[in-house]
C-alpha cells in the first residue's frame, strides 16, 4: 500500500475508526471511548450506512488489529480502558479533511453537498465548494484516501468514496428512500368485433323507432 495505509481495512475496522473520529469531533467530552461506548457507537442506527450489529468481541478484535497498525491507542490509566484514534496524525488530516473522511467512513459514498450537510457538528464548511476542496486534497496523489466516482446514468452529481477499504456491497445507497411503486392500472382491451355488433344493434333500434314514428296513428299518445 503506502505510508498512510499498510493494508486495506475491513468493514469492522472502518466502522471503529470512523466512530472514534466522529466522537472525538462531535462529543469530545465523552472521548476517548470505553469499549462499551465504542460498541454502542458502532451499532448506532442513525448516521450509519450500513447499520451493523457488532459484538464486544468483533470490536475488540478490530481494535487489536488497528493497534498493531498504529491507528488506535489504548489508555489503561483509568478504572476502564479507553480508546482513541491516531489516524489524524498518521494520515495527516486537518480539521476539514478529518470531518470529510469521517462521514465517508461511516456513511459510504456521497456527493460534496451531502458531505457538507453531514459534517456540521464536526466542522463548518462555508460552501459545498469548500467541502469539495477538502475532498480534492484527500484525493491528491501520491497517497489518496478518497476518490471521485464516475457518475451513474441519471445522477445529477458525482459521488465521493473513501479508499481505506471496501464498502459493504449489500449496503443501500446514502440518502436512499424506498418509494412505493405505483400500482399498475389495467387497460381494457379493445374488442373491435364487439363494438361493431353494438353499433349494428343501435342502428337497428334507431331504424325501428323511426318506422314507429312514421306509422304512428293520430291520437295514439293523446
Amino acid at each position: 500500500m503506502n505510508e498512510r495505509l499498510a493494508r486495506q481495512l475491513d468493514g469492522h475496522e472502518i466502522r471503529v475508526v470512523g466512530c472514534l473520529l466522529e466522537k472525538e469531533q462531535a462529543t469530545p467530552e465523552y472521548y476517548p471511548l470505553t469499549l462499551n461506548a465504542l460498541v454502542a457507537a458502532c451499532n448506532q442506527r442513525s448516521n450509519r450506512n450500513p447499520v451493523l450489529k457488532l459484538t464486544d468481541r468483533d470490536v475488540g478484535l478490530a481494535l487489536q488489529r488497528l493497534i498493531d497498525d498504529g491507528l488506535v491507542k489504548r489508555d489503561d490509566t483509568g478504572r476502564a480502558s479507553r480508546w482513541s484514534q491516531k489516524v489524524d496524525r498518521r494520515w495527516r488530516l486537518d480539521a476539514g479533511s478529518k470531518a470529510v473522511l469521517t462521514v465517508l467512513l461511516l456513511r459510504g459514498s456521497q456527493t460534496a453537498g451531502e458531505v457538507r450537510a453531514r459534517t456540521t457538528r464536526m466542522h463548518e464548511f462555508g460552501s459545498a465548494q469548500a467541502a469539495e476542496s477538502s475532498l480534492a486534497d484527500l484525493a491528491a496523489p501520491p497517497e489518496p484516501l478518497v476518490q471521485l466516482l464516475e457518475r451513474d446514468p441519471g445522477q445529477k452529481e458525482a459521488r465521493w468514496a473513501h479508499r481505506v477499504g471496501e464498502e459493504d456491497p449489500a449496503a443501500p445507497a446514502p440518502f436512499a428512500t424506498d418509494t412505493p411503486r405505483p400500482r399498475a392500472v389495467e387497460t381494457p382491451q379493445f374488442d373491435a368485433e364487439l363494438v361493431l355488433k353494438r353499433l349494428a344493434l343501435l342502428e337497428q333500434q334507431v331504424q325501428e323507432l323511426q318506422a314507429a314514428m312514421i306509422t304512428k296513428k293520430p291520437g295514439l299518445f293523446d
